[in-house]
């Protein structure tokens, strides 16, 4: 594509992609719009340059996919919350809730930090949402959350738990992928999936299904 034809492509596209982070935004109300905005205009520039004509879809639909993809990924790497940390709350509220399960009592949280070493500040930061140095010293002072009837592992999740699933979508096979953006993200009934990208209604119910079903799949492997 000449340059001019680019450029009044990535003009007549603009709109599209501030459509698609409103869209995003009252999906996710704490991204920021303008961010989004920043990382599909990447994925318009990528759908742009490598659109071809002459196969698959026209590219306004073409651009979506490059778009949303692009947006998804920006969220992956705003998530505050590193995996390591997720990965020592969860194993520390399997041992919490075991405990209590054999008590009768939830355990408090010094006898955490004894039997999962740096839990303590793990669930720090996923109180505070802020990505932190497991290895260095709690700061003076740091308060943190006492509320112990509270699910951590549940704060966690909900803190990290769109960003986590953006990437799970993002790493779908393509048709996959593209099937649930259309279907979840823009509204558009499976039939409709199956017509804009060429396939039978029935094949765009199998994708559907097989990619809820790879989802599931990951988020029980990493639940466990």
């Amino acid at each position: 594509m000449i340059e001019p034809e680019r450029e009044q492509s990535v003009r007549a596209l603009l709109p599209l992609v501030r459509r698609l982070a409103r869209r995003l935004k009252r999906f996710v109300p704490s991204l920021d719009v303008d961010d989004l905005v920043g990382d599909g205009c990447i994925g318009l520039i990528r759908a742009i340059d490598s659109f071809d004509p002459t196969r698959g879809p026209q590219l306004p639909e073409y651009a979506r996919r490059l778009i949303v993809g692009a947006m998804l990924n920006g969220i992956r790497r705003m998530d505050p919350v590193s995996e390591r940390a997720r990965r020592i709350v969860r194993d520390g509220e399997n041992q919490r809730y075991a405990l209590a399960a054999a008590r009768g009592e939830v355990p408090g949280a010094e006898e955490m930090e004894v039997r999962c070493p740096g839990y303590r500040r793990a669930l720090a930061a996923a109180y505070r949402g802020q990505p932190l140095s497991l290895d260095a010293p709690l700061p003076a002072g740091e308060a943190l959350a006492r509320d112990w009837g509270d699910d951590p592992a549940q704060i966690v999740e909900r803190r990290s738990e769109r960003a986590w699933l953006a990437a799970q979508i993002a790493a779908l096979p393509p048709r996959h992928r593209a099937v649930v953006l259309m279907h979840y993200f823009n509204g558009t009934s499976l039939r409709t999936v199956g017509r804009q990208l060429a396939i039978s209604p029935q094949r765009a119910s199998q994708l559907h299904i097989s990619a809820i079903a790879r989802l599931k799949r990951r988020v029980h492997a990493a639940a466990h």
